[in-house]
């Protein structure tokens, strides 16, 4: 295909613009967008503030954890103590209570007795007495008790006197004790009823007074100390074949 010189200095000739395409032209620059500087970069904090919450959380599990730990530990001491206390009440108000021993003569035997005559021509009585004593315990733990004194009376004079040793009564148990009257002869003589009553056979009225002070002791947890008084009446048949004790009354106090 041959090209004319015509489209040959058409093709090689300098392209100009013309006032109408150099105008639409600068409309097209005016169009477009211009581009915006780019912005100043942000730190990330995402991950940071996933682990501060996350730590945030697993410390108040934690204080959680523990104050339910604190209050269970507490709920379970102060349940103990409260049922120990109402053991330890229910027992002393049951097992433990601290009850009253009993304190019993059960009889005097006379042995021996004889009058006769002493110096400046007086009346000598001798006899042994033996008198027969009974400690009670009715506790769960051992009753301790103090040596004894026990004093006999005739008249309102004090004819007759019966030391016994001291001791202890285990739980539940009961002792029974002879502890010899020391008669006072002297005091005796000078009773003449008490002579004659010998000497042709009656009947004498005696009265006792005993003082045992004694304790309880549970468990070394609770101590009571206690003062047993028996008073008796009885009456005492002093015939030189049969001498025997009748109408006996007791009367035992406990403080």
């Amino acid at each position: 295909m041959a090209i004319t010189n015509a489209e040959l200095k058409e093709l090689t000739s300098p392209t100009t613009l013309t006032p109408l395409s150099f105008q639409t032209s600068m409309e097209e620059d005016q169009a477009k967008p211009l581009a915006h500087p780019p912005s100043p970069a942000t730190p990330f904090n995402g991950s940071i503030g996933s682990d501060e919450e996350e730590s945030s959380r697993w410390k108040s599990s934690q204080y959680l954890r523990k104050r339910r730990c604190l209050l269970f530990c507490c709920g379970c001491c102060s349940a103990a103590v409260i049922l120990l206390g109402v053991t330890i009440l229910v027992l002393a108000l049951t097992v433990f209570k601290i009850k009253d021993p009993s304190l019993t003569m059960n009889a005097i035997h006379v042995h021996g007795l004889d009058v006769g005559s002493g110096t400046d021509d007086s009346v000598s009585v001798n006899a042994t007495l033996i008198a027969d004593v009974s400690i009670k315990n009715p506790n769960v733990a051992s009753f301790g008790f103090d040596s004894s004194v026990t004093e006999f009376y005739y008249e309102g004079k004090t004819v007759g006197v019966a030391h016994a040793p001291g001791g202890h009564v285990s739980s539940g148990r009961t002792v029974r004790m002879n502890v010899t009257v020391e008669v006072l002869a002297d005091e005796v003589a000078g009773l003449p009823n008490v002579t004659g009553t010998v000497l042709f056979g009656g009947t004498v009225n005696v009265t006792s007074h005993t003082d045992l002070k004694g304790r309880v002791d549970v468990l070394g947890i609770y101590r009571r100390d206690l003062d047993v008084t028996l008073n008796c009446t009885m009456t005492l048949d002093l015939s030189l074949r049969e001498q025997d004790l009748k109408n006996r009354v007791c009367l035992a106090t406990v403080m």
